[in-house]
């Protein structure tokens, strides 16, 4: 096992950092490695607004649900999906394209775009001893998001994401094991197998959780996701993304 593969076995969120803002350097090269991750056809359909005013964090923060970490880390970095740089290319080429990047399909490039260029950040910053959480929150008031970073239409705020110097190690999540997530040749239509599996995982899952709470949280996997997705939740979102010029058709 290389190195490489070591520091994405490693993995964990880590949600407590030192007081310590990343160097310039760190900043550039967590960047820089985001770029190099795969884009479609080379459309780069995303940005990263780096946030270090300490206002601003809080402010973030806040809107995400009162998330400390949000506040206080090393340096915080907001994905957006982006296709708002290309209006300004289509305006120099004097090309209408609004119809085709306002389709469903140009919106989930540039949400895939965006995310693929994060988990190389994400690797590149736990790679030189790092530590990262990923802040979905930020869609809770995304509206609200949008203002404070004065995003233009084409420019929708997905996920910001924490780095910094780990104050405290934590636990790692366990995973599905791999024969619940890969699947060869075709997706299994034996719903008792999966059940079976399921019932395997919550055992890990529950049993994870009361080693950590020394027997106070034991609830498993298919009892938290069934919590979860019980009520929808952010529903706004579709139509402040179709405000913002996307999935128009």
């Amino acid at each position: 096992m290389n190195q490489t593969i070591e520091t994405i076995l490693n993995h964990r969120s880590i949600r407590n950092f030192k007081d310590q803002a990343l160097t310039e350097e760190q900043v550039i090269q967590i960047v820089e490695a985001a770029q190099m991750a795969s884009t479609s056809s080379y459309i780069q359909a995303y940005s990263i607004i780096g946030i270090e005013n300490k206002e601003t964090k809080a402010k973030l923060a806040e809107l995400s649900g009162n998330q400390p970490y949000v506040e206080k880390n090393g340096h915080f970095f907001v994905f957006c999906a982006d296709l708002y740089r290309h209006t300004i290319a289509a305006d120099m080429e004097k090309t209408d394209i609004k119809p085709a990047i306002e389709t469903t399909e140009k919106f989930m490039v540039a949400v895939i775009d965006a995310s693929l260029a994060a988990q190389n950040a994400a690797i590149a910053s736990e790679s030189i001893g790092l530590g990262m959480c990923y802040i979905g929150g930020l869609r809770n008031e995304i509206e609200k998001v949008s203002e404070l970073l004065q995003l233009p239409n084409y420019v929708i705020p997905l996920f910001g994401m924490a780095v910094g110097v780990p104050d405290a190690e934590t636990d790692q999540k366990p995973r599905f094991p791999v024969e619940s997530i890969y699947y060869k040749e075709s997706y299994p239509t034996d719903r008792q197998a999966i059940m079976k599996d399921l019932v395997t995982y919550n055992q890990t899952i529950s049993a994870y959780y009361s080693d950590r709470t020394n027997g106070e949280r034991k609830d498993s996997w298919t009892e938290q996701m069934t919590r979860m997705l019980s009520t929808p939740r952010r529903t706004q979102i579709k139509d402040f993304v179709q405000g913002k010029g996307f999935l128009k058709s």
